[in-house]
């Protein structure tokens, strides 16, 4: 049988207070329509259509060819909204999802037993309930004595019995798919808001004899739909714990999950440690028995097995196996770690390679650089690539030292075995294992620190009698 989808996100969001089309706004890094269609692909929906409204070429931006779209001009209810997918669907025959694209923390389990439930038992209809302990102002699903839908009943409507009822209906259906397109050309909008519901479509199929079920979700969070702030403060609370949940039943050790930030596209592997403080966003990966924290932040970065990080910040950096980052380290874009290499306080790493076995202790910059095996920069240590123009490469050979507070003014070539001498300033390629120094003469003149000083006293008395 054939399964399409309706995804609906043509609402303005209007209580988000934001320039940010709602259903673009992230949870745990990732907006909260492409949570929705990352969990319709997993119960593997053949044709997914989008309604689109406000914001309509932002979402079109973001989702691609992962959808088909159509445009609700005027937002005249859910109904009149999934009515504009007709010119697609309408002749399709099978089961189809109608859902809202701000219902970030719904799951792919729980829309596959929806539709099992629904093609199990032939139904027209099929509603995804949530039991509330407090529902009061949702709608809540009627049920006869065999576990039928007997109706929906908003909470104006409903009777004092009926209020007692904790079953309540979140918005997401199964539809057979001839069936709702038939339904939706006898919807009105007689109403107090002059809207076409969609849960009119559903006493319409009643009043016809057809079959109506719902399914009840055991998580509460997946009825959530996010409207406000509050709405995605509190789903990206619960989508963080549900995250974090599925990494510590992988076998990752998280010291503190209430402190730990981890978005939804990255993976971990297992007896890997996170400490309190750490921020783990976008495609990051981390392998097997890393230490990464406290208080670090890793953004689309690979840190291979056995690896340690702590505070510090990364973004599109790779760290090799057993090497250690931290603390304080800044690895920019382009940053490519080696193996059994140590990056210290206060370095900051762009755009080079640095070779296994090597060492940038602390408080200094390598940019620009092509570093080698079992190489040593010293403290403070500079490699100067840019000259207000053009960005330049430094080269440093296996085996080199790099002294402290040296400049390397690129384009510069260090070659093997070579040495450079602290404070240097190198302008100069040096040679597979020459001694390079570039400094000022020292000179030392004996007994001329008092005279100094007695000079610097005899001015400034002279100064203080001009002022008088």
């Amino acid at each position: 049988m054939k399964r399409m989808a309706i995804v609906l996100a043509a609402g303005q969001g209007k209580r988000m207070k934001s320039k940010l089309y709602k259903v673009l706004h992230p949870v745990c890094g990732t907006p909260m329509v492409g949570h929705v269609l990352n969990q319709l692909e997993q119960v593997h929906v053949e044709r997914t259509v989008t309604v689109v409204g406000h914001g309509a070429e932002a979402v079109k931006a973001y989702l691609g060819d992962r959808s088909e779209f159509v445009l609700q001009e005027q937002q005249l209810g859910t109904g009149h909204a999934v009515k504009q997918a007709k010119a697609l669907l309408s002749e399709e025959q099978g089961t189809t999802i109608v859902i809202c694209g701000d219902t970030p923390l719904v799951t792919s389990d729980t829309l596959m037993q929806l539709m099992k439930l629904h093609e199990s038992t032939q139904a027209s209809a099929t509603i995804l309930t949530a039991e509330l302990d407090q529902p009061f102002g949702y709608g809540r699903l009627i049920r006869t004595n065999d576990g039928s839908v007997l109706k929906i009943v908003e909470q104006k409507d409903a009777t004092e019995q009926e209020q007692c009822v904790r079953e309540i209906n979140t918005g997401t259906y199964c539809f057979d798919n001839a069936k709702l397109f038939a339904a939706l050309e006898k919807i009105t909008n007689d109403n107090a808001q002059n809207e076409y519901y969609l849960t009119d479509v559903i006493s319409i199929l009643q009043a016809q004899g057809d079959k109506i079920q719902a399914y009840c979700t055991q998580d509460q969070a997946e009825y959530i739909g996010v409207n406000d702030r509050m709405a995605l403060s509190e789903a990206e609370r619960m989508m963080r714990e549900r995250i974090n949940k599925q990494h510590m039943v992988n076998g990752v050790t998280i010291i503190d999950p209430a402190n730990t930030y981890i978005e939804a596209g990255v993976t971990i592997g297992a007896d890997t440690v996170l400490e309190p403080g750490t921020i783990l966003r976008g495609e990051t990966t981390i392998g097997e028995d890393c230490h990464i924290g406290p208080h670090t932040e890793l953004i689309d970065c690979t840190v291979d097995q056995g690896a340690a990080v702590a505070h510090s910040v990364m973004q599109e950096a790779v760290v090799g196996a057993n090497s250690s980052v931290g603390p304080f380290a800044y690895l920019r874009p382009g940053a490519n770690i080696g193996q059994d290499v140590k990056i210290g306080d206060f370095v900051e790493i762009k755009n080079a390679t640095i070779g296994d076995q090597s060492k940038v202790s602390h408080l200094s910059y390598v940019g620009d650089a092509k570093v080698g095996n079992n190489v040593n920069i010293g403290c403070g240590a500079i490699t100067v690539n840019y000259d207000g123009y053009n960005k330049s490469i430094t080269e440093i050979g296996d085996n080199a030292f790099i002294g402290s507070n040296v400049n390397l003014i690129a384009p510069i070539q260090v070659g093997q075995g070579a040495y450079v001498v602290a404070g240097s300033t190198i302008t100069q390629h040096v040679n597979d294992d020459d001694v390079a120094i570039a400094r000022g003469r020292q000179e030392n003149k004996p007994g001329y620190a008092p005279k100094l000083r007695a000079r610097a006293k005899a001015k400034k008395e002279r100064e203080a009698r001009q002022q008088d």
